[in-house]
């Protein structure tokens, strides 16, 4: 079967986020899918015990090599990442025969981004990152509920699970509300380390290649990174 996606050039490029950045462009605009920049995100403790979940992709930034993605700091995720802050992710696009596999050091975002980004989503959603003490034991769906209802009503808003009429009506010219980014939850920057590039061939014979380069850890919280070395490898 003959795909019509582009391979790997030769030689390969230097940059493999600069290509990882065209390709999630090319998804969006193409409509492949409904969230073409959901990613596979693998954390792991200390002593060995992996975990994997979906989050979302928010921003690739190819110089100097990281990605960016937001999720409450007290899940199992960000306590995996406090006392073991390394992580591989995958991203697949079925539809254009192209995955992804990245690798890397975790640091959190800085908090001006996380209260930029936080403040940006939906006052429904802002709500609910403060009512839910994510990955926690819950007694039932109706105690949950009682949270973001509870949670809403200290904010002085409607309550986002109401009746869709009713919630809607509410929340009419509230899209600017204040509501300020909890302290449990902000952004992470997946720094690469080793950046790996598929993509589908005729006969199974698919296109193929690893980069790698050395991160050293800096002062100020960020990394020193050397350059990008690329092998090709086997399907």
């Amino acid at each position: 079967m003959k795909h019509p996606t582009e391979l790997l050039p030769e030689p390969l490029p230097s940059e493999p986020l600069v290509v990882l950045n065209r390709w999630m462009a090319e998804s969006w605009q193409r409509q492949s899918q409904p969230n073409p920049n959901a990613m596979v995100l693998a954390t792991s403790d200390p002593d060995g015990r992996l975990a994997a979940r979906v989050v979302l992709c928010k921003e690739i930034v190819p110089n100097p090599g990281y990605l960016v993605f937001f999720t409450n700091y007290l899940s199992r995720k960000g306590r995996q990442l406090e006392r073991n802050p390394r992580a591989a992710v995958v991203i697949h696009w079925d539809t254009l025969h192209r995955q992804v596999r990245i690798e890397g050091s975790v640091v959190k975002a800085p908090a001006a981004d996380s209260d930029a980004y936080f403040a940006s989503r939906p006052w429904q959603s802002r709500i609910g990152a403060w009512a839910s003490e994510q990955s926690a034991p819950i007694s039932s769906r109706e105690a949950l509920l009682k949270a973001v209802a509870d949670t809403a009503k200290r904010f002085r808003i409607p309550d986002p699970i109401e009746p869709a009429g009713e919630a809607q009506t509410a929340s009419t010219g509230q899209t600017d509300l204040v509501i300020p980014r909890p302290p449990h939850w902000g952004g992470y920057h997946l720094w690469a380390d080793s950046v790996e590039l598929w993509v589908e061939g005729e006969a199974r014979v698919h296109d193929r290649a690893r980069w790698t380069r050395e991160l050293t850890p800096q002062d100020d919280g960020l990394f020193g990174a050397g350059p990008w070395t690329a092998t090709r490898l086997q399907p």
